[in-house]
C-alpha cells in the first residue's frame, strides 16, 4: 500500500491543499493521504501559530468528507519543536515496513530540504513528491543530489495543480474583514468566524 503524508501548520486549512492532496492521490494511486498539523514547526519559529486544538479542528473538518483523507496528531502531541524525519519515522513504525511513503511539500520547501533536520535519514524513509507553484521555481534536483547523494531517484516533479491559495492570504483577509468564501471549505469558514480566529470580523456574507 501507498501512503501520502502532507504535513503543514494548516493555519487555516484552505481548499488548495484540499487539491494537491487528491491530485497526489490520484496520481500516485495512494492509499490514502495522512494530514499531520505541525505542533511547534521549527522553521516557523519567528510568528506566532494558532493553537494547535483549532488547527487540528479545521483539519478535521475540512476533510471529513473524503475517505481517502486522514488526521495525524503525532506532531501536536509530541513535546518541542516538530522535525519531518521524526514524524516520518513514527508513521513508519505506525503503517508498518512495507508501506511506501509519499512526503508532499511544495517545491519551494524542498529546495530548501539541505537545511532541514536529517534530511538523507527523511529521504531514506520515504519518497518526496515535490508540487509546483505559481512563480516557484523547480527546485535544482543536481544542487539537491549534491548535498544529499542518493536523494535524484526519490523525487516525484508535479507541475500540477498550480494553487495560488496562501495561508497568509486568509489570515489577513479575514483580520481585515474581506469575504474568504470560496477559499476554505464552507464549514472551516464558519469555524474561523465561530471561534474568532485571526482577530477578524465577520463580513457581510449576504
Amino acid at each position: 500500500m501507498k501512503f501520502g503524508l502532507l504535513g503543514g501548520t494548516f493555519d487555516p486549512i484552505h481548499l488548495g491543499h484540499l487539491i494537491i492532496a487528491e491530485t497526489v492521490r490520484e496520481h500516485l494511486k495512494l492509499s490514502k493521504v495522512i494530514f499531520i498539523p505541525a505542533g511547534q514547526p521549527w522553521l516557523k519559529a519567528d510568528r506566532e501559530i494558532t493553537a494547535a486544538e483549532h488547527r487540528l479542528r479545521m483539519v478535521e473538518i475540512a476533510i471529513s468528507g473524503n475517505p481517502y483523507f486522514e488526521v495525524s496528531t503525532y506532531e501536536i502531541d509530541k513535546p518541542g519543536p516538530s522535525y519531518s524525519v521524526d514524524t516520518v519515522a513514527y508513521e513508519r513504525s505506525r503503517i508498518g515496513p512495507d508501506a511506501e511513503l509519499y512526503f508532499i511539500v511544495g517545491c519551494d520547501a524542498l529546495a530548501e530540504l539541505p537545511r532541514w533536520h536529517e534530511p538523507a535519514r527523511l529521504v531514506a524513509m520515504c519518497r518526496l513528491v515535490g508540487v509546483g507553484r505559481p512563480s516557484v521555481p523547480k527546485p535544482k534536483i543536481k544542487a539537491l543530489e549534491e548535498a544529499i547523494p542518493g536523494i535524484s531517484p526519490r523525487i516525484n516533479l508535479l507541475d500540477e495543480p498550480q494553487i495560488s491559495i496562501s495561508s497568509s492570504e486568509i489570515r489577513e483577509r479575514v483580520g481585515a474583514g474581506i469575504s474568504i468564501r470560496y477559499l476554505v471549505p464552507p464549514e472551516v469558514e464558519d469555524y474561523i468566524y465561530e471561534h474568532k480566529l485571526y482577530k477578524g470580523q465577520q463580513p457581510d456574507r449576504r
